[in-house]
């Protein structure tokens, strides 16, 4: 495959209900087309604002091509910055986080304001100009702390989602939470494959048993269902009388779904024991078990919000065969490691089943590379949920790649 319309005719021959070619997972020219896509198009979910709490803390990631800096000003606004000098494009950021006066290039010391503005340029001349130097900013979006950036000249738009999404966490004050424990896991496959996994529990009952200690898939989780189970429409009745919104809302693209579903019985936090892993709650609601808010939002993230901690997933790709998952479990500013809650015992589940998934992307990334791969059916009783995304990249790749061969005929 050299040409997009090769990757546009490879992704036409998927089947409905069915998975993608493999060469979809592995081939360089797709992957090059997942980035200029998808992932230099659209709104990817960075970190969040609490990480960045004083004036010079900033954060780094790869977003495709481009390496990104975030960073708190001194005017305590957040802002996203293409991470490459303008002199000569070294990055300016060169730790994962740190914190900093100014933001300093270490190559020519080439010294930038927080706010991306060019302060010093030593031995440019007379007729040097800083204020054409200024480092170039990438779009950025906060809601209730989740940091979004955009890579793209022009970004779409933002605000739907805000407003979907906002009354979900809003009620969880993430604004008041820290990062009790975060993990970078590579797992050696397609960023597509780590996603299907998520959105499918068909393989939770033989792979992930500290999760099913207390977690539930139902018909919801898979972006389907609701009022017609009693069980769920009961959860939903109460937590909503205590304020928090609990019913299904999934964009009209499938891009973003949030729900919020009642956990196994007697369990109310993701732990060996499904107790609660921290002493306190984020939410005010005084429901006394919420269950696990759970919110997706393609391509770079999932979410769940317990009553007593949160965690937040984000996907990288770094080729075509290889993803970083970055997980963060939250839990309330005030609560102290030792005293309010244990990191072993806050973070063995999802670590494990971190570790697992990872097991069965790999090998899944194996398997469809193999010239002898034929993409089976999904299974309509539990694999809706993977197909829904199959289908949301699907639609979009197509699309997109078909607007490109238009206007290349034209």
């Amino acid at each position: 495959m050299h040409k997009p319309t090769d990757v546009l005719d490879l992704i036409s021959q998927r089947k409905t209900q069915h998975g993608l070619p493999g060469a979809a997972y592995s081939d360089q020219d797709v992957y090059r087309q997942d980035l200029e896509q998808i992932w230099h198009r659209e709104w990817i979910f960075a970190g969040h604002t609490f990480e960045l709490e004083k004036p010079g803390q900033y954060l780094t990631l790869q977003i495709g091509d481009y390496p990104i800096a975030i960073v708190r000003g001194a005017d305590g606004q957040v802002r996203a910055f293409h991470n490459a000098c303008r002199h000569r494009g070294s990055k300016v950021c060169t730790e994962a986080k740190g914190k900093v006066a100014k933001l300093v290039c270490p190559y020519h010391k080439w010294t930038y304001e927080l706010d991306g503005r060019l302060l010093f340029a030593g031995n440019m001349g007379g007729d040097f100009n800083p204020a054409e130097h200024s480092l170039k900013p990438a779009h950025c979006e906060v809601v209730h702390s989740y940091i979004y950036v955009c890579v793209a000249k022009q970004a779409p738009d933002f605000e739907k989602f805000r407003s979907a999404v906002s009354p979900f966490i809003g009620p969880h004050y993430l604004e008041d939470c820290k990062v009790a424990y975060e993990s970078n896991l590579v797992e050696k496959g397609n960023w597509k494959l780590v996603f299907e996994n998520n959105r499918e529990c068909y393989h939770c009952d033989g792979s992930h048993p500290e999760l099913l200690n207390s977690f539930v898939e139902n018909d919801s989780v898979q972006g389907t269902g609701g009022d017609a189970d009693p069980e769920l429409a009961a959860h939903w009745n109460s937590c909503e009388a205590g304020g928090l919104p609990s019913r299904l809302v999934m964009d009209a693209d499938g891009q973003y779904r949030m729900t919020r579903i009642p956990l196994s019985a007697g369990a109310s936090s993701y732990t060996m024991d499904g107790k609660p892993a921290v002493a306190r709650r984020l939410d005010r609601s005084q429901v006394p078990n919420i269950g696990a808010l759970l919110y997706f939002n393609y391509p770079s993230t999932w979410n769940h919000f317990l009553g007593d901690h949160a965690l937040s997933f984000r996907v990288l790709p770094l080729g075509p065969g290889e993803t970083v998952v970055t997980t963060k479990w939250l839990v309330p500013k005030d609560a102290q490691e030792g005293v309010d809650y244990d990191i072993e015992r806050l973070t063995k589940v999802w670590v494990a089943t971190n570790d697992q998934d990872r097991r069965l992307v790999e090998g899944t990334q194996v398997g469809v590379t193999s010239p002898a791969y034929e993409p089976g059916p999904y299974s309509s009783l539990v694999e809706n949920g993977v197909c829904q995304f199959v289908d949301w990249y699907s639609t979009l790749m197509l699309r997109r790649l078909g607007e490109n061969a238009a206007q290349r005929i034209i």
